[in-house]
């Protein structure tokens, strides 16, 4: 079989409609009347292509790898084959990680985009940590490295932090990678004469993903961990944060007031009365971006600012987190809190148009959302439905592993051991 050099792919807006160039083609080679062999044909044809897409990661071609990488991208979030995957991680891992090491920044940039996605197709299955395992060094040493293009840092310190959330690392480790983040988006913060930075858009697009990355895996700490992460400096203080309002781009700008409403969220649930000076302090900043008017920044800039810091002040104030529903299928996804919105917000990012679809089927994606069992269609054939009723009963067999991690976990998790 010849290698796969991702020809078949023309361009980002219409890449999603063409069904992976998979199916197109089937009936003019096999006449099938029964819908679950059509189903099942289609499937084995969409994994010869990625199979084919996986022989084109080791060419030569540097322009042809980049192609096959975001084929395979395209493809994962397109559909959900969490088997396929499993039986192919180590290679696909390897590929991901030979670019990481040796590819030009476009080709860093594509591998970076692609490893999360192993993971979310994998979920918290042993495979998974493997993945984890395997890609995080390399990850960070790409993140760390100066020399390395900013855009494809900024996409490295992105793949941490959604793998280093979906693989629920043990407290020092997490720790670890967020204090090797806050040495990356530091560059934003306030020189010691107190002056603002002079970085670059590039520059600060690295920060911002940096101090998303963050963010995210602020919502894995454990319960009740936050203050006294804080008061021993394992985390950046509310006032070193606070410096990131005052950079002259908006995206440094809208992560940080991101990150500072959900440290007062955590903080909240064990002391109502968190920071309440801080809070202060702080609440007069975000009046001033909630009602900036500046003619020096884009219309468009200066809207998306006013209502992210409006959201922000109402919660400060008044305890208000705006909800927001997400509809997929039948279904209704309810993001009524600060954390829920960030991660959202983290896998449209990685999944894009395919959110939807992973939200109804991926388990692991599921379980994170405690979304319940799937509604079954009234038109579903009888294969259809024991299908979901097969993947409830994973389910809850992941559900309940994952529970007993957690558990498990939580016993090693002494809050100030790791200091």
């Amino acid at each position: 079989r010849g290698r796969y050099d991702g020809s078949l792919h023309t361009s980002d807006d219409d890449s999603y409609n063409d069904n992976i160039s998979v199916i197109s083609n089937y009936s003019e080679n096999k006449s099938l009347e029964d819908g679950e062999d059509v189903e099942e044909f289609a499937q084995e044809q969409f994994e010869d292509k990625l199979v084919e897409m996986l022989d084109g990661l080791n060419q030569k071609s540097s322009q042809g790898r980049i192609n096959c990488i975001q084929s395979l991208r395209k493809a994962l979030i397109k559909k959900y084959v969490p088997n396929f995957v499993r039986e192919r991680h180590f290679t696909i891992c390897d590929c991901v990680e030979k670019s990481l090491k040796k590819g030009g920044s476009l080709e860093k940039s594509a591998a970076a985009e692609l490893a999360p996605l192993i993971s979310l197709q994998l979920g918290e299955e042993d495979a998974g940590e493997i993945v984890d395992k395997t890609l995080r060094p390399v990850l960070i040493i790409m993140a760390c490295d100066g020399s390395v293009g900013s855009t494809a840092r900024a996409k490295c310190c992105l793949a941490l932090g959604m793998m280093g959330f979906l693989a629920g690392r043990e407290l020092g480790d997490t720790l670890t990678l967020m204090q090797n983040l806050e040495g990356i988006f530091s560059g934003s913060y306030l020189k010691g004469d107190g002056s603002i930075p002079n970085i670059t858009s590039e520059t600060a697009n690295l920060h911002a993903a940096a101090l998303s990355a963050w963010t995210l895996l602020l919502t894995n700490l454990p319960p009740g961990s936050l203050t006294d992460l804080i008061d021993s400096k394992a985390l950046p203080s509310l006032d070193q944060l606070s410096e990131l309002l005052e950079s002259p781009h908006l995206e440094v700008r809208l992560t940080a007031g991101e990150a500072l409403a959900l440290i007062f969220e955590e903080g909240r649930k064990d002391n109502s009365d968190f920071a309440d000076e801080f809070a202060l302090y702080i609440t007069d900043i975000f009046k001033k971006l909630a009602t900036d008017s500046h003619k020096y920044r884009a219309k468009k800039d200066r809207k998306q600012q006013r209502a992210t810091f409006r959201d922000i002040l109402s919660f400060i104030e008044d305890d208000l987190v705006p909800d927001v529903q997400v509809k997929f299928g039948r279904e209704v996804l309810l993001l009524d809190t600060w954390a829920r919105r960030k991660q959202y917000e983290s896998l449209c990012n990685v999944l894009g148009p395919g959110i939807n679809l992973h939200l109804g089927e991926n388990d692991l994606l599921r379980d994170i959302f405690e979304i319940s069992a799937p509604i079954v269609q009234p038109h579903e054939t009888p294969a259809h439905a024991q299908q979901h009723m097969e993947r409830c009963r994973k389910r809850l067999i992941n559900a309940a592993a994952f529970k007993a991690r957690t558990i498990s976990r939580a016993k090693n998790r002494d809050k100030r051991s790791d200091f």
